[in-house]
């Protein structure tokens, strides 16, 4: 070993010891606060699937790749830091002697054939990355980038630190080739044999450039270490495990997606029966209240701005994103970890939990950041805005474009529920619709007795439960269908249909009341429950002596499709939820429903969040359009997984939409951008909104919005009166 070895030697030792050190300081207080957080026990059920479900993530990067050139590039980066870690530790050989390298596997010649070549992909994928970041940089005159709101320098840090380790990786072979150490062919590692054709034959330079790419990688771990909240670098460790105890690994639709996780109290499901405020954690009013799977969800966040550029509410000037929501909880809960980790904390009546004594070594900084309100205004010093809070459609697109499965969306309601039940405090116009749900069964406060009201004239008689011995459907009207003037022709329509394909259905009729997803949504849980525990008796009612494959029930809403099949089995309710588009096209495909009259003048879909994205039904309702247009759908930019909301999930179909440009309006303008004159939906809120936003662009009778069954009505029976415009205004 000579001098300059010796020298490399140390100084690597050094630098190594220290981030070390570092790193496993920062692993203990990321542990220590993720911790905090409350028991979730059923993130340890089916360990096989999680398994599966991570590896197949992030191996195949299944979500990256949704976003091709940039899943790509990403990939070829993943790859090649997992496996070129282990170049940085022959580094650690090569700082001793020259000819150093790995044991065993580091005179293989596969093994540098393959090191090689990820090496140079991965030095294309990261310049890909670091053009993108440059291209979308926030500061860009006219740019409206996902990266608004993201720690730049962290990101620019990260991007350079790979590219430096992987140039030098490539210097520190070119070396070896030059000074003959090198045991690899040229038709193995080309790019290391032609950077030693440039380089000296200097033997020091191996040693000396293995130093630099370890001090390089150290340099980054002990930067990493200091700023546990440096997601951009953190997501590298924490993306795994965050996969891995996702809510529900089988699930088509992804983590977060459908029902909404259950309003739970030390680790169990909520019982109103017995709940008490004072002893019960109704919601969250403390970032400490969230689940650990919560806390380790806001400090994997890669602040890649994703969900933001879904987000219908930050595209149209919300102050929401969910992305910076994120960011803005994982820097409290890390400001605010010192108060907690020394005892400080609010019992659930507001009192303090920890004595004087174990708070007087706390930081003032972290004092005053325990003193602040989870949901405020800026004046407030709250670190959620109520404006942020209550700009949130549920639509899902944050959750579907996460690459690392954070659940926005649960987390949302969450503070939702606790500023609902506890505080009272959430906008005021949605308060009639939370009246009208506890006192009428509906949001818009109609009589019950007119449920049925849609049937009349119809020329066949619609059966009711109770009346017929059997029937193969429940249909499952919802409260859009009965009482809004628009979605009272869609419900005419499907059972025009079903009873023209001979299908043997019922209705609930007076006995049927809101299914509740407008009330879990806006995040009155106690509300939801009172009407799920009342439809779930009645169905099991109905349904009594039928297995579950024999529970069948239709539903033209979308939300309703997804509470009865997704959400009541949480209470008991076990059945077969088919969407009405679900149905038409598998009638259409028995033949027993046969379109004979195209629908020209081109029609385009809107894919409903809660039909689409949140239960995946993409294809039906296009086959069903595409057998009654005979031809070709137009599609808007945004569909399927990508569609832009209509703005009226969340409960926000009851709130004023005051701040920006309204949502419905920019979907509308998509919509009528494609040249349809047929904008198709299947969604009762879809059709009011998009109908409001056509009458709006005072495009009313050149643009028409109209359900995919009125659609195949037109097809199938031309001269069916379902077919006249639905242009008319919301009823009651």
């Amino acid at each position: 070993m000579g001098s300059v070895q010796i020298v490399t030697t140390i100084l690597a030792a050094a630098i190594t010891a220290v981030a070390v050190g570092l790193a496993v300081r920062a692993v203990m207080k990321m542990t220590a606060v993720i911790r905090l957080g409350q028991p979730a026990p059923e993130r340890f059920g089916d360990k096989g699937a999680r398994t599966r479900k991570m590896l197949v993530e992030t191996a195949a990067h299944t979500r990256m790749l949704k976003w091709g050139v940039v899943g790509a590039a990403h990939w070829f980066v993943m790859v090649g830091f997992i496996v070129l870690s282990l170049l940085v530790l022959e580094a650690y050989f090569e700082v001793v002697t020259p000819g150093g390298g790995l044991p065993i596997i580091g005179h293989w010649t596969v093994f540098g054939l393959a090191t090689e070549w990820i090496g140079i992909l991965g030095l294309a994928g990261i310049l890909v990355l670091m053009t993108i970041r440059l291209r979308n940089r926030p500061s860009r005159p006219g740019n409206r980038s996902r990266f608004t709101g993201s720690t730049m320098w962290q990101g620019y840090f990260v991007e350079w630190v790979v590219l430096l380790v992987l140039i030098f990786g490539f210097v520190i072979r070119g070396f070896k080739v030059a000074t003959d150490h090198f045991e690899y062919p040229v038709w193995a590692t080309p790019l290391s044999h032609a950077v030693g054709a440039a380089l000296p034959a200097w033997t020091a330079g191996v040693s000396l450039a293995a130093l630099i790419k370890i001090a390089i990688s150290m340099t980054w771990l002990i930067v990493i270490s200091l700023n546990v909240t440096m997601g951009v670098a953190w997501h590298r460790f924490l993306a795994f495990p965050n996969i891995f105890f996702k809510r529900e690994p089988e699930k088509a639709a992804g983590s977060g997606l459908g029902a909404l996780r259950p309003m739970m109290s030390d680790g169990k499901p909520l019982d109103f029966e017995e709940a008490d405020p004072e002893k019960d954690q109704f919601g969250v009013a403390q970032v400490e209240q969230f689940t650990w799977k919560g806390l380790l969800d806001f400090s994997t966040c890669t602040e890649c701005g994703r969900c933001q550029s879904q987000c219908p509410a930050w595209n149209t000037g919300k102050p929401l994103s969910p992305k910076l929501l994120v960011l803005s909880l994982r820097d409290h809960a890390y400001a605010k970890a010192p108060y907690l980790l020394a005892g400080g904390g609010k019992d659930l009546t507001g009192e303090e939990k920890a004595t004087q004594e174990q708070l007087a070594g706390v930081d003032v900084l972290a004092m005053a950041e325990a003193d602040r309100p989870l949901i405020g205004t800026a004046e407030e010093g709250g670190v959620i805005d109520p404006d942020v809070l209550w700009s949130c459609t549920t639509c899902g697109a944050c959750v579907e474009q996460c690459p690392v499965d954070i659940e926005h969306v649960d987390h949302i309601v969450d503070m939702r529920r606790y500023q609902v039940l506890i505080e009272s405090s959430f906008p005021s116009e949605a308060g009639v619709m939370l009246r009208n749900l506890e006192n009428k069964g509906n949001p818009w406060g109609a009589p019950q007795n007119t449920r049925e009201d849609w049937t009349k004239g119809l020329g066949f008689e619609v059966p009711r439960v109770g009346e017929v011995d059997d029937f193969e459907y429940l249909f499952w009207v919802g409260c859009a269908g009965a009482f809004e003037d628009r979605a009272k022709k869609t419900t005419r329509a499907v059972a025009t249909l079903l009873n023209e394909a001979g299908v043997s259905f019922a209705i609930l009729g007076e006995g049927e009341t809101c299914s509740g997803d407008p009330a879990r949504r806006i995040g009155n849980e106690f509300v939801f429950q009172m009407l799920a525990q009342q439809n779930v008796e009645t169905l099991n009612e109905a349904f009594e002596g039928r297995e579950k494959s024999k529970r069948k029930i239709v539903a033209t809403c979308p939300h309703c499709f997804n509470t009865l099949g997704n959400e009541y089995g949480q209470l008991g309710g076990e059945f077969e939820v088919v969407h009405h588009t679900q149905l038409l096209a598998h009638l259409v495909a028995a033949g027993k429903l046969t379109p004979v009259q195209p629908v020209d003048g081109g029609v385009t879909y809107h894919d409903p969040c809660y039909l689409g994205r949140h239960n995946r039904v993409f294809a039906a309702p296009r086959e069903v359009l595409g057998d009654a247009i005979q031809g070709e759908l137009t599609e808007m930019p945004r569909n399927s997984e990508r569609s832009f909301c209509c703005g009226a999930g969340g409960a926000r179909m009851w709130m004023e939409e005051k701040i920006g440009k309204r949502i419905n309006v920019d979907r509308v303008e998509e919509a009528m951008s494609t040249g349809a004159k047929t904008i198709a939906v299947g969604c009762p809120f879809c059709s009011t909104m998009l109908n409001d936003g056509v009458n709006g662009k005072g495009a009313g009778e050149q643009v028409e919005v109209v359900d995919v069954a009125s659609v195949l009505l037109r097809s199938v029976k031309p001269d069916a009166p379902a077919g006249e415009k639905e242009t008319e205004s919301v009823a009651g």
